[in-house]
């Protein structure tokens, strides 16, 4: 029986063989020239289409350290991705690919750029021929109808991406020659959005509900996963009532709930939880990624390049719901996740903490190798706790935790936002479904909210947004298709405080102490119409069309 399973770990893998030449070879939207097979008959053999579908599930994705970003499921382009957003701090600033991304000097020949387009398309292109050999056979059962659906709905989620971060983009629905992929034109951001948001409402009357779903196929796609797709869409396209529509047909299913442990939701063990509506499946040792090489400090032999910001430390409130401030007496100069929000010890650590076994010291006056300054250390001093089991031990470079893609407190999130916008009353009840319910998760603990004014509401859930979904790979999403990202992007960047006899040690801004005594660290200079992403010169350069 096919499967896309965690337990006996058969993941994105494919080896060099006819299926990886079929799938993933060629131009990005053309018809690899086939040699070692005929690709009439190589759909009539069940193994091939089992494992032509597990690579259209892979894609590109790179395992072990993913350096230029391999696919949007890969970890580089969600969590690596919230490192450049307000959030997030990448150690190396902004002379990198990625950190150009956010510092006002992203072009056209960025290799993020490059690959987070192209990537796509090689996706789009193996599902196209993948459904064109299922609908030449005669065979019409559920199981092929399914796999088709897949199909559909791993193209649609491409166009979703594409949509949202290059807009205007070419609509491409079938297999074509190379003649005809190389003079495509753009089709209008609605288009493709329209084209996205039909196909995953298909398809989510056609895959498997969250509770039909055996454990040994975990990681296919199922009904909710498209539907979470689907609200997404809609809320680029501003359609309020209809992303209402998909999430809460998946809260009436109730085949899905909030997991009560918040920190252990993003390790392996808490893999199975019903929490996890889709994810990208890893698998330690044998097919694992690279991000404790990035995230660990250099005492835990890491790179330390996911450094978090001031701006969401700081958006972590007290245990009684009231904003944080540095001046306020409950905050622990010695402790900072004393007396906050939970989900700050969850995420992120910081000076003084135990991490993996051992202390952190980062602050300018230690000794340590991740005193924080200049050089292949930390730059902000708060490092990224998320996903990292401390009990773990294992190759740093192939770590098998999976990378969330869907979850259901999104879901409970994006259901308020859209009643929120698109102008129902809110009440109460509605209040303590949503937003309250991720809030009051029994490891978080956090009031209840009881703001039904629209706008404060709204500030309300793009903070809530900001602190459950951090180092998820929606924060630069959110911003884009808020319309504050040059708001928020533009923000001076500071580190923790630390509080040295010799302040003379601080990286100061403009030579000023802090008041607050943080560490200065960087501002960006992102412009507006950034939000918008070029389409790469390469592709510019083979098709003119696409200027």
């Amino acid at each position: 029986m096919y499967t896309m399973i965690k337990s006996n770990k058969i993941i994105r893998t494919i080896g060099l063989t006819a299926v990886s030449l079929l799938l993933l070879g060629g131009c990005d939207m053309d018809r690899y020239p086939l040699t070692s097979f005929s690709e009439e008959t190589f759909y009539h053999d069940e193994a091939n289409v089992k494992l032509a579908l597990n690579g259209l599930y892979r894609g590109g994705i790179t395992l072990g350290v993913d350096y230029n970003v391999s696919d949007w499921w890969a970890y580089s382009a969600t969590i690596l991705l919230d490192g450049i957003s307000d959030i997030g701090y990448d150690r190396r600033g902004f002379n990198n690919a990625i950190g150009q991304l956010t510092a006002g000097t992203i072009t056209e020949t960025n290799q993020w750029i490059t690959n987070l387009y192209q990537k796509p398309y090689k996706r789009i292109s193996a599902c196209c021929r993948f459904i064109d050999g299922l609908d030449a056979l005669a065979n019409e059962s559920a199981e092929m109808e399914r796999m088709k659906a897949e199909a559909r709905f791993i193209r649609a989620v491409q166009y979703f991406y594409l949509a949202s971060f290059y807009r205007d983009v070419p609509l491409v629905t079938k297999t074509m020659t190379l003649e005809e992929a190389n003079s495509v034109t753009k089709s209008t951001r609605a288009e493709v959005l329209k084209y996205a948001a039909d196909e995953l409402k298909a398809v989510s009357e056609i895959l498997p509900r969250h509770k039909d779903l055996p454990s040994t196929e975990q990681g296919r796609a199922t009904a909710q996963a498209a539907l979470v797709y689907l609200a997404r869409t809609y809320l680029v396209m501003e359609d309020f009532t209809n992303a209402a529509a998909a999430c809460e047909q998946i809260i009436s299913w109730g085949d899905n709930a909030l997991d009560s442990n918040y920190q252990t939701l993003f390790y392996q063990s808490g893999e199975g939880s019903s929490e996890h509506i889709f994810a990208t499946q890893f698998v330690d040792d044998l097919a694992g990624t690279g991000l404790p090489q990035h995230a660990y400090p250099i005492k835990d032999g890491g790179w330390c390049l996911i450094n978090i910001s001031n701006h969401l430390f700081e958006a972590y409130d007290f245990l009684d719901g009231t904003p944080f401030s540095y001046e306020d007496a409950r905050f622990n100069k010695a402790n900072f996740g004393a007396n906050r929000d939970p989900r700050l010890d969850y995420t992120l650590y910081y000076e003084g903490a135990t991490f993996r076994g051992t202390v952190y010291h980062c602050n300018p006056e230690s000794t340590t190798a991740d005193k924080i300054g200049p050089g292949q250390t930390t730059q902000t001093g708060y490092l990224l706790r998320k996903y990292l089991d401390e009990s773990w031990s294992g190759n740093v470079n192939s770590y098998g935790v999976n990378v969330p893609l869907a979850r259901y407190a999104d879901v409970l999130l994006m259901y308020l936002e859209a009643k929120v916008r698109g102008g129902e009353a809110i009440t109460q009840q509605l209040l303590d479904r949503t937003i309250n319910a991720v809030r009051g998760r029994q490891s978080v603990g956090m009031p209840a909210l009881t703001e039904t004014n629209p706008d404060k509401l709204f500030k309300l859930i793009q903070k809530e947004r900001m602190v459950e979904l951090a180092f998820e790979g929606w924060r630069l999403w959110d911003l884009f298709r808020w319309g504050i990202a040059e708001e928020k992007l533009n923000a001076d960047i500071y580190g923790s405080p630390f509080y040295v006899s010799d302040q003379s040690l601080m990286k100061m801004k403009d030579g000023q102490p802090d008041p607050y005594n943080r560490w200065y660290v960087n501002t960006r200079s992102f412009q507006k119409g950034q939000d918008i992403w070029p389409i790469p010169l390469a592709e510019k350069n083979i098709n003119p069309n696409l200027r």
